[in-house]
């Protein structure tokens, strides 16, 4: 099983905010077992074990239960790679989370993002993606950037509707009621926010869907290096390639891999994931790419994911987005 690692350009927002908290950062990375040189490296990738001791280290530190708002604070565009700068060229607030939950595996596979609409609100959620949950100062430095995110875009009153948060609640909540500015629940059962609906289909000022598209391909090609062994990346490709020919069997992928039928079965069960789960989401993920880029024609997407016509794709594609696949590419105009 692949190891869970962490872009190491997160690091450097940690490292700054125990700098400004007057802790020696050197001294705390080299505790948790962490090399202060990776994070020269924008391509370095820490492990998910040592991070999360880095963030125990820091709070002991600093005395600050709400160290993961700080952290926030010290994160850039580059500290999400080519993500970063892919987020800011995005057409709409909505593209932009959609493209946080695509991608997100580069900034770390520790964590699974969803993005859907809940009646007039949309609910982003952020899950663990395996047995071992990320930190929790981390989800809270996570909460925060993607609100300054829509802060930055919409100004700086904006609030979303109301935020969960599975940590427990802090000694004094006063930090995270001034910085989030909404309903707050601490021990809930999820971590995750709620916005309204109208501000995150309007088209943002900044959009450039050529810039965007660029940068994606940078994400891409990162994770193509970053995902080599790890075999449900491996599958969701074998799939991309297939799905021009039709929907492919799980025996035809497991052929592709080397691999016998049972061997693929017991693999992905064993990462948590089927093959009938991967090849859905391959395809919801590859519709919303390909939508995003107005080259392809709805009947060119159909094809390219292996539905028999256009009807059997739009069917699917509201189960998974909500709306029609001609709706959610105007929005994103």
């Amino acid at each position: 099983m692949q190891r869970t690692t962490v872009l190491s350009s997160w690091g450097r927002a940690i490292r700054r905010a125990l700098d400004r908290a007057g802790v020696d950062s050197a001294a705390l990375f080299a505790e948790a077992g962490l090399d202060v040189a990776a994070l020269d490296d924008p391509n370095a990738r820490y492990p998910l074990e040592q991070t999360t001791r880095l963030w125990e280290l820091s709070v002991r530190a600093t005395g600050d239960e709400a160290f993961g708002l700080s952290v926030a604070s010290q994160v850039n565009a580059t500290t999400f790679h080519a993500l970063g700068y892919a987020l800011q060229a995005s057409s709409t607030l909505r593209e932009a989370f959609e493209r946080m939950v695509r991608y997100f595996r580069l900034v770390t596979d520790a964590a699974d993002l969803q993005f859907a609409a809940e009646g007039e609100d949309y609910c982003f959620r952020i899950r663990p993606a395996g047995a071992v949950a990320p930190a929790p100062e981390s989800i809270d430095a996570f909460i925060s950037i993607f609100l300054r995110f829509c802060r930055s875009h919409l100004g700086s009153g904006f609030s979303p509707r109301r935020i969960t948060l599975r940590r427990p609640a802090p000694a004094s909540a006063a930090g995270y009621e001034r910085l989030l500015r909404c309903p707050l629940e601490f021990g809930a059962a999820e971590n995750a926010i709620w916005f309204p609906r109208e501000p995150f289909d309007r088209r943002l000022e900044g959009a450039n869907p050529e810039l965007a598209r660029h940068n994606d391909e940078i994400v891409l090609r990162y994770l193509a290096r970053h995902d080599k062994g790890n075999l449900l990346a491996r599958v969701r490709a074998v799939l991309t390639e297939l799905l021009p020919t039709g929907v492919p069997a799980a025996s035809q992928v497991a052929d592709a891999l080397h691999l016998s039928l049972r061997s693929l079965q017991r693999r992905l069960a064993e990462e948590g994931s089927s093959y009938e789960a991967l090849l859905n989401e391959t395809r919801q993920e590859l519709a919303q790419s390909y939508l995003q880029d107005r080259r392809y024609s709805i009947g060119e997407i159909t094809f390219l994911l292996g539905f028999s016509d256009t009807s059997n794709f739009t069917r699917a594609f509201r189960r998974w987005a909500g709306c029609s696949p001609s709706q959610y590419r105007e929005r994103g105009r």
